[in-house]
């Protein structure tokens, strides 16, 4: 069980490196970048001062970030880093290398916009931008949630030999203080265990080729076994979640039902704008509006099935994304359509709302009038929260 004492102040991103600390991965390859830094600034202190003894290796860009942590992760050993924004792109060339190759490298992601222009402010655009590059994605709401993300979805990734992104919000949660519950060492160590590393560079009595050449006779195969092993994140994740409530007492799932039972209009959104918009749902809730918030934390992969089953009896329902796909409609909102059609579910409004990009503020009050916009039945196609 937690030690119920040990409660900390921390920034997300402190949070994260707390959480980092205790696992103590074997390398960490990292380049700083705006709103991330803290999180290696913070876990670097911890090494400076003895608390972990892991490999930091600073290198030249995130694109050598990455591909260091492929190496190391290769060779047998945990290897984890952190990224936002221009470096995400930037190492994109090998994230799905690091996917394609099995490995189960853990990324701390400070959710920012993209250029151009330059903003160094909170939206989705950047893991959004890799969203298909075959690594497990995971929303925190807030600093609590990010700490937990981090052994949730380390465990989940050497399950499935699959790397990970802990996605929190930039600036909104990685830089704000929340009073957060910690684990005792010895629970968190016990729950991540030792790394043991299924095909390793460094067993010589079993050598081993990593990313060989894949012609067209074998290239598809591949695929097809990463997209298993994708396809058995939902299976495995159910388990560890039930694990991490008994040692934590805290309860988590693929996404959070936020009053919907008997909800007759819903938003939909990730993230840290969740905790804004269940602030809403029990305002308008004492006033007997019946309304309600679904939370999504698993973004890859997408529970299409357990979503639509979730929604299959709300009558409105709006989309909220705090990213664009230009030329196409938004990717949240896409998935949520995808999944009511798996049900054949017909009976409903949907509707897709673009917010937030650059760091806009969305408000509580914005969150309501969403919800008098699906009241109302207002205008199809793609609406805009707090454009000006």
């Amino acid at each position: 069980m937690i030690n119920k004492n040990k409660n900390l102040a921390l920034t997300g991103g402190a949070a994260a490196a707390e959480a980092l600390k205790q696992i103590n991965p074997d390398v960490m390859p990292v380049y700083p970048i705006t709103p991330q830094t803290p999180i290696i600034e913070t876990f670097a202190k911890f090494v400076a001062d003895g608390e972990a003894d892991t490999e930091m290796i600073e290198v030249e860009s995130e694109h050598s970030a990455m591909s260091a942590a492929v190496g190391a992760q290769a060779a047998g050993v945990r290897a984890m880093t952190a990224s936002s924004s221009q470096g995400i792109l930037l190492m994109a060339e090998i994230l799905p290398i690091a996917a394609g190759m099995r490995l189960p490298i853990l990324m701390l992601v400070s959710a920012r916009a993209i250029s151009a222009p330059i903003n160094i402010h909170c939206d989705h655009q950047d893991v959004m931008f890799v969203r298909d590059s075959g690594w497990i994605q995971i929303f925190s709401e807030n600093a609590q949630e990010v700490y937990d993300n981090v052994f949730i979805s380390l465990r989940l990734a050497e399950k499935v030999r699959l790397p990970a992104m802990v996605i929190m919000d930039g600036f909104t949660t990685s830089h704000s203080v929340e009073n957060i519950e910690i684990l005792e060492n010895s629970a968190a160590r016990s729950f991540v265990s030792e790394y043991q590393m299924k095909n390793s560079l460094l067993d010589f009595e079993n050598p081993k080729t990593f990313g060989p050449v894949s012609l067209p006779n074998s290239y598809f195969e591949f695929k097809r076994q990463q997209i298993e092993a994708m396809d058995g994140v939902i299976g495995e994740i159910g388990g560890i979640f039930e694990e991490f409530r008994n040692i934590s007492e805290r309860t988590y799932d693929i996404f959070e039902e936020y009053k919907i039972d008997d909800a007759e209009r819903v938003i939909v959104v990730a993230g840290s704008t969740a905790g804004t918009a269940k602030s809403a749902v029990d305002e308008l809730r004492e006033q007997g509006e019946k309304v309600g918030l679904l939370k999504i934390k698993l973004f890859r992969p997408f529970p299409h099935k357990q979503i639509a089953e979730a929604l299959k009896n709300v009558k409105k329902i709006a989309v909220l994304d705090r990213t664009v796909s230009f030329g196409s409609q938004a990717p949240l909102y896409m998935e949520i359509l995808n999944s009511l059609s798996k049900l054949h579910i017909t009976n409903y409004k949907l509707q897709s709302f673009i917010y937030g990009l650059g760091g806009r503020e969305i408000l509580k009050e914005d969150i309501k009038k969403v919800f008098v916009g699906l009241e109302k039945d207002e205008a199809e196609g793609i609406r805009y929260i707090g454009l000006k």
